[in-house]
């Protein structure tokens, strides 16, 4: 008899379990920096030459993005962003250039995004290959 009952009631208590209500899951509160791609590859260039690259993000938070500074490892690196906030929903964009001047060989950069996103300070990078210049390039 007790053993029924003991089963009885750790049977409600898993039926109640699963009768509950799922909890929608929580919606971060305040800004929220989203990139599309955080990477990108550059593939081979030359000695001396400049490319740059656009990442392009999201607010996906629920308050405005503001983004205060954006800095790479090192001057070869010179990156451009919105200095207005980003509405929730709202897209931007950050562009990186870099003068691969002096450099050579395999190159990976870090660019650092700092802003008031709830996420915390975000970072975006590249990779490049610099190859020697020619004389007929």
């Amino acid at each position: 008899m007790k053993k029924t009952v003991l089963m009885m009631v750790a049977l409600a208590f898993v039926v109640y379990g699963f009768a509950q209500e799922a909890k929608p899951e929580a919606k971060a509160n305040g800004p929220v920096l989203t990139f599309e791609k955080n990477t990108h590859d550059f593939g081979d260039i030359y000695q001396n030459d400049k490319v740059e690259h656009i990442f392009k993000f999201t607010n996906t938070g629920n308050e405005p993005l503001l983004i205060s500074n954006v800095y790479g490892t090192c001057g070869c690196t010179a990156p451009e962003w919105p200095r207005q906030p980003i509405h929730p929903g709202a897209k931007g964009e950050i562009k990186v250039r870099f003068d691969s001047t002096g450099k050579m060989g395999r190159q990976n950069k870090t660019v650092t995004v700092i802003s008031n996103a709830s996420n915390d300070d975000a970072t975006i990078s590249f990779v490049t290959n610099i190859l020697s210049k020619t004389p007929q390039h």
